[in-house]
Parts: C-alpha cells; structure tokens; sequence
C-alpha cells in the first residue's frame, strides 16, 4: 500500500512526537541503519483521518494504544519535505517519482502507561529495532538533514504545549 499521495506528489503522513518522563521524547533507530533514528511516523491512508493514522502507526510502530497515551496537541496545519533525488522511488511503467516527499500532520503525545508497554516488534515487521529518551531539542540537529526542516518547525510550534504541560501537575513530565 502506498498511501495517500496529493496532487502535488507528496505523500500525505503523520509524524509523532511521543514524550516521556522528564519531558524527554522517543527517539527511535530504523531497522537496517545503525545511524538512522527518527520519530515515528507513517502514510495516511484511503478513508483514513489523520488521527486514525496517527494512532494506528502509534501501535504499529511502538506498540502502544491510544489508551496508552494523551494526545496534547498538533500542528496546525500541514509540515513538507522534499525527498532528495537519490531516495526517489519510481514507477515502473514511466519512470516517474512515486512521490516527491512527505506532507506531514504533527501530533504531540504523552506517555501515561508504563515504558515497557513500549513494543517495537508488535506489529511482526519492526520500523524501529531499538529506541531511547532524548532531550525535546536534540532531533532537529540529529535527523538526516532532508527532515530537519520539517522537525524543528514540527518541534518549535509545540514548544508551547510542551511549555504548558511541563507546568501541569502531571508527575510524569517534571524534570
């Protein structure tokens, strides 16, 4: 399945910014590159809202529920990236890109059930094949370039929901 591609030719996804204890965030290795690591994230697909896509590459991924976590917020609008040209795939048939790059809904999640409710190989075929907390800033300088765009935009406009939340009497994201 390939997803949802716009007219533009990105392909429509969810990114998922999952914060824990301390205000630290999931930051996840992909599975096959020792120096890949991530957010989780994933394609909408047909007759998927973003929140259905967000919660159902939260379970693929991570292994978690929506009974797991609290959604605290999301990007306004929509975030992009463009692929570089050597990670374009192309159809068959005319040689042309599958998609240009991604178009991206930014969901801020916190972690009200256990750490180790966290499963990386839940959904038999791992994104992810190992995972840690990392300060809320350090992806911008650790993602492969092409996304940091995308993640400190991402990441600057839910500073303030993070703000506010770290303000909260909620034990588990005091530092």
């Amino acid at each position: 399945m390939t997803g949802i591609i716009d007219e533009q030719g990105f392909r429509l996804n969810v990114g998922i910014i999952l914060v824990g204890a301390g205000g630290r965030v999931f930051w996840g290795r992909r599975v096959g590159n020792r120096d890949a690591w991530q957010f989780p994230q994933g394609g909408m697909m047909p007759g998927e809202t973003p929140e259905q896509t967000l919660y159902r590459e939260l379970e693929e991924e991570v292994g978690l529920t929506e009974a797991d976590v609290e959604l605290l917020g999301s990007t306004e609008g929509w975030l992009s990236y463009r692929l570089p040209r050597r990670f374009l795939r192309r159809r068959r048939d005319d040689d042309s890109p599958l998609c240009i790059g991604q178009r991206q809904k930014w969901f801020l999640l916190r972690l009200t059930a256990d750490e180790e409710r966290i499963d990386l190989a839940r959904s038999g075929t791992p994104e992810f094949q190992s995972w840690r907390w990392v300060n809320y800033w350090y992806p911008i300088r650790k993602v492969v370039h092409f996304k940091r765009g995308v993640y400190a935009r991402a990441l600057k406009e839910l500073a303030p929901v993070m703000r506010r939340e770290r303000h909260t009497e909620s034990p588990s994201l005091r530092s």
